[in-house]
């Protein structure tokens, strides 16, 4: 749980900003703002619907679909705001040790600031180490284990509890920054577990398995190292690639085989045809092979698969191979790009990739933002790996050695947890191709009814032989025994957490069955199966958002709780009205009533944009200020509307009058703003930055968002929408908004000219307000209103 509270003890109303990090694995529950607006986690599109309509309407909302959740309010002066914000996350054992990491981002040096870990284990702590604070994003970069816990740390810790507290002082904060700390608090510690077969519980009919041998000895590997060496390769990439792969290569065993492959349009194998021992020999010939190799050409990932498959799986070996040699075959693929020669489509390089990889697990690294991390997940998926990125950051070498060293030292592979069918049923994953020294495998299910005690199976191939387990767990014992230390001792939590570990992971797996699907009609089998999971559990996951929104005071008064609000789509279906006849033939008894309307001072107008794709429009121009046009760009159209056009605007041109020695012209693309005149300057979209020319002010932000304003009351907002993972329908885009259009002028026309706030006598828009006005009052509901075309290619709605 996250608390924030915060007090503006300013003369004047101020925005208060709530914002925190969360790990990519966590799933949100709740989020609350001071007792009066709670958040509600929704389908995604509804989800968005809601936000959107809400910031229409000038409200403050806030939505979380990705790995940062922000909300902004305004808090009038002398006032008070509190924020909750509820997250769990299940946390992964990797070499030998779990990692609690919390975000302390304040922004500002913080008064009182608290921090407060409880830790429970049945089993008991075999060790607890908090690390100094982590002042950069190392990504995967494990600090230093041995340098001291932060000032101001205090920890408690009896057999089975653990309590950890940090309450840095203000100036114990500003010896670390003078804006307030930007860190992350980490704490590391392991359980004890002398069983073989792990840690079994079981709470109001589901359980939880946590299966991590100990002290079993390491299998030999055959290990494939696939290294693309492609042209966007050059430069820091393959210099931190290198350099892991000197340390990695030090650190294979005798026992171990290996080889290594580099691929850009042709494939290079070090050793033809075999994996080859690794002595110190071999190892010292394979780092000079390294030393040599350079960055150039495209990039054939097919067929880099398909050589790696020759060596792990020769045609000659026969099924007989892996019994025979008892080592665990290993792909460890590396690529920073796309398939961009021979085999490129994802479908026949995920095909080819399966049929020839047979039993070896392939481990996908994706090096920085442009590679491929879809395929990579799909491969991993498909061959009994997983897929990580390696970020493009100084430590990038040593994110590439921590992974290898999750998985440098099999222990088992072929695992199977068992439990009777006529004992447990909703079981999760329970087959792993293998298990690795200081990791875990968990599974969850559920126990039916009357059953007083599991009976767990556990059958798996180690380094000589096929060993099998089996344990009866008596559900009666479940809650294990009581501790000194009051860390914890909320029994009912614990049983609620194991509960909702479950729903957990069936999402997950849901989600991931979804990704390997390519049938349309499983693949929203699938989805729905994990919205509705999500929904009942309250769960912020890819299928759901968590959207909360301020209420209007008088609305906040009459109810405790968030009311839904007023929902307003792009429609062609519900409530329509013909297009408002010109000025001079509205009829008089109409006029008087539209003149005793106030104007939409406080209406937010959308426009959906249906023109052809190279048609410039002129949005918005006035005389005296500037003029604004955008270019359309093409899109798919949606299946069964393919006559509909679908247009983004992919470029936006400013033009603002100065009345001094020459105008400004700003030119706004999907990836930089460009200011011309007294000079040319241009802005990258991924970096802050702000220029300054004749009083006209542009600014980038850290939210892909542009900001220009060209004199008092005249502002107006660009965003760059980028997709990270785009359907076929989503293209990169721009969006423009005016956010203060005070300052234009009467005389401003133009598509939104005539629709700002300078032109409100104009009776089309008094129109408009009085029909959504009376509408609203009539309906009391949620209501969609679509006007037909006033100008060609438009529709206007609010």
């Amino acid at each position: 749980t996250v608390q924030s509270s915060v007090w503006n003890q300013l003369p004047i109303t101020k925005e208060a900003a709530f914002e925190v990090d969360l790990p990519s694995s966590a799933f949100i529950s709740n989020f609350t703002i001071g007792k009066v607006y709670v958040a509600q986690v929704k389908e995604r599109a509804a989800a968005r619907k809601m936000y959107d309509t809400a910031k229409k309407q000038g409200k403050t909302a806030g939505l979380r679909e990705i790995e940062k959740f922000r909300v902004a309010v305004s808090v009038p002066s002398g006032a008070r705001v509190s924020f909750f914000l509820t997250y769990e996350e299940l946390l992964q054992r990797r070499l030998g040790r779990y990692e609690l990491t919390l975000g302390l981002r304040p922004g500002q040096l913080v008064q009182n600031l608290t921090l407060d870990v409880c830790i429970r284990e049945r089993t008991g702590i075999s060790f607890l180490k908090v690390l100094p604070l982590r002042t950069i994003q190392p990504h995967g970069m494990f600090p230093t284990a041995n340098a001291d816990a932060p000032a101001s740390t205090h920890v408690e810790q009896s057999p089975e509890c653990a309590r950890v507290r940090y309450t840095p002082t203000l100036n114990q904060q500003k010896s670390i920054s003078s804006n307030g700390l930007n860190a992350d608090f980490i704490i590391q510690y392991d359980v004890d577990l002398k069983d073989l077969i792990g840690d079994v519980q079981v709470y109001d009919g589901y359980f939880v398995h946590y299966f991590a041998p100990r002290g079993l000895p390491v299998v030999p590997k055959d290990v494939i190292f696939v290294i693309d060496v492609s042209s966007s390769m050059i430069g820091n990439k393959i210099k931190q690639t290198k350099q892991a792969m000197s340390t990695i290569l030090g650190d294979l065993r005798e026992g171990d085989h290996f080889n290594i492959i580099t691929f850009s349009d042709k494939v290079h194998t070090w050793k033809k045809g075999k994996t080859v021992r690794a002595t110190r020999q071999n190892v010292w010939e394979a780092k000079e092979f390294v030393k040599r190799i350079i960055a150039e050409g495209w990039t054939n990932i097919n067929a880099a698969l398909l050589s790696a498959a020759q060596l792990v799986n020769p045609p000659s070996s026969g099924p007989s191979r892996r019994t025979s040699s008892h080592r665990v075959p290993l792909v460890i693929f590396l690529t920073d790009g796309e398939a961009t020669i021979g085999v490129t489509s994802s479908e026949t390089i995920l095909s080819n990739a399966k049929k020839a990889l047979g039993s070896a697990s392939l481990f996908g690294l994706a090096f920085g933002d442009d590679a491929d991390f879809l395929l990579l997940k799909r491969l991993a998926l498909e061959n009994r790996g997983v897929a990580r990125m390696v970020y493009e950051d100084a430590d990038a070498a040593l994110q590439l050695k921590d992974f290898y060293d999750e998985v440098a030292s099999p222990l088992l592979s072929d695992i199977q947890l068992s439990y009777l069918d006529d004992q447990a049923f909703d079981v999760t994953r329970s087959l792993f191709p293998n298990y690795f020294q200081g990791s875990e495998l968990v599974v969850t299910g559920r126990v039916k009814t009357g059953v007083k005690d599991l009976k767990v199976l556990v059958s798996a191939i180690d380094s000589k032989q096929q060993m099998k387990l089996e344990n009866d767990v008596f559900i009666s014992q479940e809650n294990g025994t009581t501790d000194s230390l009051e860390c914890s001792g909320d029994l009912e939590g614990i049983s609620s957490f194991v509960h909702r570990l479950w729903a957990y992971f069936t999402i997950k797996e849901l989600l991931l069955a979804k990704l390997n699907s390519t049938d349309p009609a499983t693949q929203k089998l699938l989805t729905d199966k994990a919205t509705n999971l999500s929904l009942k559990y309250n769960f912020v996951t890819p299928v759901t958002s968590l959207v909360v929104v301020k209420p209007d005071e008088d609305e906040a008064t009459q109810s405790p709780t968030t009311p839904e609000p007023t929902t307003l789509t792009p429609s062609h279906n519900g409530l329509k009205t013909s297009p408002p006849p010109p000025a001079g033939k509205i009829p008089t008894s109409l006029l008087k009533i539209l003149k005793t309307a106030p104007p939409p001072l406080h209406q937010n107008l959308c426009f959906t944009v249906d023109g052809r794709a190279n048609d410039v429009l002129r949005l918005l121009e006035d005389p005296e200020r500037s003029m604004q046009n955008g270019h359309l760009m093409g899109a798919p159209s949606k299946d069964g509307v393919e006559d509909r056009l679908r247009n983004y605007f992919d470029q936006l041109t400013i033009s603002a009058v100065t009345g001094n020695s020459g105008d400004i012209m700003i030119t706004l693309t999907l990836d930089a703003v460009v200011l011309e005149g007294e000079g040319r300057d241009t802005l990258p979209i991924n970096q802050q930055g702000s220029v300054t020319r004749q009083g006209v002010t542009v600014t980038v932000d850290n939210h892909q968002s542009c900001w220009i304003e060209l004199a008092e009351g005249v502002q107006f907002l660009v965003l760059f929408h980028h997709y990270k993972h785009p359907s076929y329908l989503q293209l990169a885009h721009l969006g423009f908004y005016i956010t203060d259009g005070r300052g234009l002028s009467d005389s401003t026309q133009g598509l939104l000219g005539a629709y700002t706030e300078a032109s409100t006598e104009n009776e089309y828009v008094v129109l408009f307000w009085y029909i959504w006005h009376k509408t609203l009052k009539i309906l009391n509901s949620t209501i969609t209103i679509t006007l037909k075309p006033v100008v060609d290619h438009f529709y206007y709605f609010i």
